[in-house]
């Protein structure tokens, strides 16, 4: 008899085990979430596989859970192209790889995770890895591309991810965009994640309404131009950039350059620029491979949009190039402003193809046609760390162009004969190059 209790005792345990363990298939709480009588659910009960879950965690992202749960499963999430949905929390536990499928994502535009005309969609991850396999994508049978994203959000409004970390992609780690009917995402935040390895950008904003992106790493971006931590970027006239801010961010050893904002697609027809970069820092190891700036703005056209562009109390050091590169900048577009902005040792990447001037900031009029009056450029106690003999800052023109409204203090550092070297200047060119025998004032 007691035998038997404890044979039954034994037996209630093993069910209430196998009861409680959610990392299984589990038909019965599938239907239940169908059916609306749960609204959390947890992948793996549409049947995990290591070697391919893309119908499972499909499945459970379709379900109408409220929240869904991918657990960790001591093997990686093999998946080929997932959609996102909205009205929905996606929670990676730590320790989850998703994984993109080896040879799959033959198409140019498919990316691993696509959230596509969705709202009120939460991504958590922390600790968690979407990884695809760029070297793969690098070379046939794969058709050259660079849009194959890690996370892909297209025409997206009130979203928030954080914690996730996505790696070697075959285009950008993030991707921030319109769609066909919504021109630009609204209301983004990405919060503590990062990018590390990945084929074209870290992060590229094409078009973005309330972006905020806070405490994020963006690491070691190469393969295809731009090759930057971060891209501000739009692609057509109608796209916007309105407030923006990039805040406690790093960006590290990437190839292209730290910080780029690049605007020849916005015209005066286009709605302003608002963009702060905020407590930030461009740097690179003295062995990484580079040919990029610390931070740059490019191609405010004469006819380009009104607003402001701000980096404040943000550092570059080691970089491949110069800390700061205005080029193509029209004094009658955008503002550029730099506050409190530190720029050490520049011009430390191996760059032997380029034959213009070496020095901490430059101020560029390479293309005339997009912008034939240089300038309206603040420097608002900033330092410049160099021990080269060189300006710490200069303007360089292949036609006999003027810089204009260009203004503002720039402390040096290091340098024996501090100096800047504008031009003859066309107007309102007050800039000022000071020799500081300390960092801070």
């Amino acid at each position: 008899m007691r035998l038997l209790v404890c044979f039954g005792a034994l037996l209630s345990i093993l069910v209430s085990a196998a009861a409680a363990q959610p990392n299984i298939a589990r038909p019965r709480a599938v239907a239940e979430v169908r059916a609306g009588k749960r609204d959390t659910a947890n992948a793996a009960w549409w049947g995990f596989s290591a070697a391919d879950s893309t119908a499972a965690l499909q499945a459970a992202l379709d379900s109408g859970a409220k929240k869904v749960i991918v657990p960790y499963m001591g093997a990686p999430w093999i998946i080929t192209p997932v959609k996102l949905r909205g009205n929905q929390e996606v929670l990676f536990d730590p320790g989850v790889v998703v994984l993109a499928r080896k040879g799959a994502f033959r198409g140019s535009n498919d990316s691993l995770l696509t959230a596509d005309g969705v709202d009120n969609l939460t991504i958590r991850g922390y600790g968690a890895v979407l990884r695809m396999h760029k070297a793969d994508y690098q070379q046939p049978p794969y058709q050259k591309a660079e849009w194959r994203m890690g996370l892909s959000l297209r025409g997206v409004k009130n979203v928030l991810v954080e914690g996730i970390s996505s790696d070697l992609s075959g285009g950008d780690g993030y991707y921030i965009a319109g769609n066909a009917t919504r021109p630009w995402s609204e209301n983004v935040i990405i919060r503590n994640c990062s990018a590390d390895g990945n084929h074209r950008q870290g992060m590229s904003v094409i078009s973005a309404v309330n972006l905020l992106v806070e405490n994020c790493r963006f690491s070691a971006t190469q393969g295809t131009a731009p090759e930057s931590g971060i891209d501000l970027e739009p692609d057509i006239e109608e796209e916007r950039l309105q407030n923006v801010l990039v805040r406690n961010c790093i960006f590290e050893n990437n190839r292209g350059h730290g910080m780029q904002v690049y605007l020849r697609p916005l015209t005066r027809k286009s709605a302003p620029v608002s963009i702060r970069f905020e407590n930030c820092l461009a740097r690179m190891d003295p062995d990484a491979a580079g040919v990029g700036a610390g931070m740059a703005v490019g191609a405010a056209r004469d006819d380009g949009p009104q607003g402001l562009i701000e980096f404040v109390n943000c550092t570059s050091e080691n970089t491949a190039r110069e800390g700061a590169l205005i080029f193509d900048k029209s004094a009658a577009s955008v503002k550029v402003r730099f506050v409190n902005c530190r720029w050490h040792s520049p011009w430390r990447g191996q760059v032997p193809t380029y034959a213009g001037p070496r020095v901490p900031v430059l101020l560029d009029a390479r293309r005339p046609a997009i912008s034939s009056s240089p300038g309206g450029v603040e420097f608002d106690e900033c330092y410049v760390y160099d021990t080269v003999n060189r300006p710490a800052v200069r303007f360089e023109s292949e036609k006999p162009l003027s810089l204009s409204d260009v203004s503002g203090v720039i402390y040096s550092v290091g340098a024996k004969t501090p100096r800047a070297r504008l031009g003859g200047g066309g107007g309102n060119v007050n800039l000022r190059v000071i020799v500081s025998a300390v960092s801070q004032p």
